[in-house]
């Protein structure tokens, strides 16, 4: 198959989570461990830092590649989901595995897929823990995909575990409250591996604790310990926490003697994070005069941040293109937008967006109103022609309202 054929193939072929919401979700990691050792167990060769959290891993990932990058590593990055090309889930020092690699992975194993009824997801850990062992990386940074304790990336034993924060997002499989969630997040702490926490709520602490007491893991609180911050080419306000989480990660690493790092490293990684990883949507500017600002903030506790941020900014008028996937909590997110901005509703084109008339109406409940746009193209061209040259346009609601623009 050509690799458009192969893509096709995954994305119709295999359950999806980015396109099907619940159905696709697994909650155990039984298919995983099949997989791994169908594959000869590659993860197993691997360095890793594994990192979850609700908001800030996919930063907080990023800058620790490009920090190790600097230092002269050869750094595997396993991200979910992608904007615009699938291969961004899956990059050596920057660059995307190639597609013939893709390509080879799948046909080799298209028939054990099949025959186990593998996920789009695990099927990606799976190439992506292959790869990396194929190419002998000295580190790599594994995102999880949700929660920890039963996704598929934990099949791995990390040097450090690192959980950003947590907030309530994916309810329905993590739990509902804040305790829960972290209990799930806390599943990736490992027995004598030590863990990093960037965030704790006096909810969440003591679960962390726990769960450190119980496998005799070193615990890091980041924002206790950690005083520098240097600046970075990612601008956004929840940035903060995010880079102390990496300092703290890098400290420990440092400290048992995992990995050398210098402050320089550490000071160009910070700065370099775009060039290095081409990380995008995370406050990216896409325009000036009128300002446009993209963001993928999707829940509550990150958009609460970026919406803030937002009112510091200078402008006349607001203009905010909107769309969210169909199992989000608008009682909570919605609350959190200005009231004085212009809106234009969309939906983002994957079979779990919201319809642009079914968001309209729930916004207008909280006094928020606006345009209905037949897509997110039509959405950004109607904000691009309405904003004057001393307005602000602000895209977001959605990862995948983001991808569409950029």
């Amino acid at each position: 198959m050509t690799y458009k054929e192969t893509l096709d193939w995954m994305f119709n072929k295999l359950p999806m989570y980015q396109t099907q919401g619940a159905t696709a979700y697994r909650k155990d990691i039984t298919n995983t461990v099949l997989l791994a050792n169908h594959l000869g167990n590659p993860e197993k060769l691997l360095k890793c830092i594994h990192v979850a959290g609700t908001n800030g891993k996919g930063s907080t990932s990023h800058l620790l590649a490009s920090v190790l990058q600097e230092a002269g590593y050869k750094v595997g990055l396993y991200t979910s989901p992608h904007l615009k090309d699938y291969r961004e889930r899956i990059t050596i020092n920057g660059q995307p595995i190639a597609e013939e690699y893709v390509c080879d992975f799948i046909n080799t194993n298209k028939s054990f897929f099949e025959a186990n009824e593998l996920s789009f997801f695990e099927m990606s850990v799976g190439l992506a823990f292959d790869y990396f062992a194929a190419a002998k990386t000295d580190i790599n940074i594994i995102e999880v995909g949700m929660g920890g304790r039963l996704d598929s990336t934990n099949i791995i034993t990390p040097l450090v575990s690192v959980i950003t924060n947590i907030g309530l997002d994916h309810t329905q499989f993590l739990g509902d409250t804040l305790k829960a969630i972290a209990s799930e997040k806390a599943g990736i702490i490992k027995p004598n591996i030590p863990v990093v926490i960037g965030e704790y709520v006096i909810e969440t602490k003591p679960v962390f604790e726990a769960k450190a007491n119980e496998t005799h893991s070193e615990i890091y609180f980041a924002s206790d310990l950690v005083q520098e911050d240097y600046p970075s080419a990612l601008l956004g306000d929840y940035q903060y926490h995010n880079k102390k989480t990496v300092l703290q990660t890098l400290k420990v690493l440092q400290e048992k003697q995992l990995l050398s790092v210098s402050e320089e490293a550490i000071k160009k990684g910070f700065l370099n994070v775009i060039k290095n990883t081409n990380l995008q949507g995370r406050w990216q500017q896409l325009g000036e005069n009128p300002k446009i600002i993209c963001d993928t903030a999707h829940n509550a506790h990150g958009l609460s941040i970026v919406l803030n941020q937002l009112q510091k900014e200078k402008f006349d008028q607001l203009h905010i293109v909107l769309g969210v996937v169909n199992d989000k909590n608008l009682e909570e997110i919605l609350p959190l937008f200005p009231k004085k901005a212009k809106y234009y509703f969309c939906k983002p084109n994957i079979p779990r967006g919201l319809e642009a008339e079914i968001l309209a109406a729930r916004a207008k409940d909280f006094g928020l109103k606006g345009k209905i746009c037949y897509s997110v193209s039509n959405a950004y061209a109607n904000a691009t022609k309405k904003a004057t040259s001393n307005d602000f346009i602000y895209v977001g609601g959605s990862t995948f309202v983001v991808a569409e623009i950029l």
